[in-house]
């Protein structure tokens, strides 16, 4: 073979040529290996391919090719590992990015729900107060000897707030059909809303007897203090026939 110099491929493959000592260095009568750090000196003086026997040569070739394919092995790996963590990266923040939005657009909305909400009830409040105040007392009624259904049945629309009239009047209706002088012969209840004792109606006025305005004062009042309000009575009624 002749001597043509082999340099870009001794330095490329100079530590595996130093690290084969015991084809090289020994075939070669025990030279010291090249310093790490002068592969360029090491391959000039000691790696051209034609000074190492010819029997060793493939040998030689043979582990420089091995180093660098695991070289550009390792450095794949390296780069795909990098690429991956990358990768990765970047979709962690991507998904927080989104967590985050979606955590931002639930709190947005249980935001405005609630203020709707407040809004609503504050609407119903107001609705509440102003039909109260539009509602008539018992003492703003002149008292008469006796007074017809639909006369007491306009008491009752004028003191009674309009969202709760229909259910203030159901009750009445199976109570006592509207006559303010109904009496039970059995228990003793009275009047319109069926009071038991009757008797409990002074607390509302003392003509509780012949008025009933004063009787409508009373049930209103004894309907919201133990139910919350007419409806909230005659749902009670619906469900046990008695309030």
């Amino acid at each position: 073979m002749s001597r043509i110099s082999v340099r870009g491929f001794a330095v490329a493959s100079a530590t595996a040529v130093t690290t084969v000592g015991a084809v090289v260095g020994v075939a070669a009568g025990g030279a010291p290996a090249a310093d790490d750090n002068n592969f360029e000196a090491a391959a000039a003086d000691t790696t051209l391919l034609a000074d190492i026997p010819a029997g060793q040569q493939a040998q030689v070739q043979t582990a420089s090719l091995t180093q660098q394919a695991d070289a550009q092995a390792s450095a794949a790996d390296s780069a795909a590992k990098k690429s991956a963590e990358e990768s990765a990266r970047l979709q962690a923040a991507k998904d927080a990015k989104s967590k985050k939005a979606a955590a931002e657009a639930k709190a947005e909305a249980e935001r405005q729900a609630a203020e709707k909400a407040k809004e609503a009830k504050e609407e119903k409040e107001e609705a509440e107060r102003a039909s109260r105040s539009s509602v008539r007392d018992a003492s703003s009624f002149s008292a008469q000897g006796s007074y017809t259904v639909a006369q007491v049945q306009a008491m009752a629309r004028q003191m009674v707030p309009a969202d709760q009239f229909q259910c203030f009047s159901n009750i009445v209706n199976h109570e006592s059909t509207w006559n303010y002088r109904a009496t039970n012969p059995s228990s003793g209840a009275y009047g319109l809303m069926q009071a038991l004792p009757g008797h409990k109606m002074s607390s509302a006025g003392a003509d509780w007897q012949t008025n009933p305005a004063t009787q409508i004062k009373w049930g209103l009042s004894y309907m919201d203090g133990r139910y919350g309000s007419p409806c909230g009575a005659w749902s009670f009624w619906q469900a046990n026939n008695w309030y």
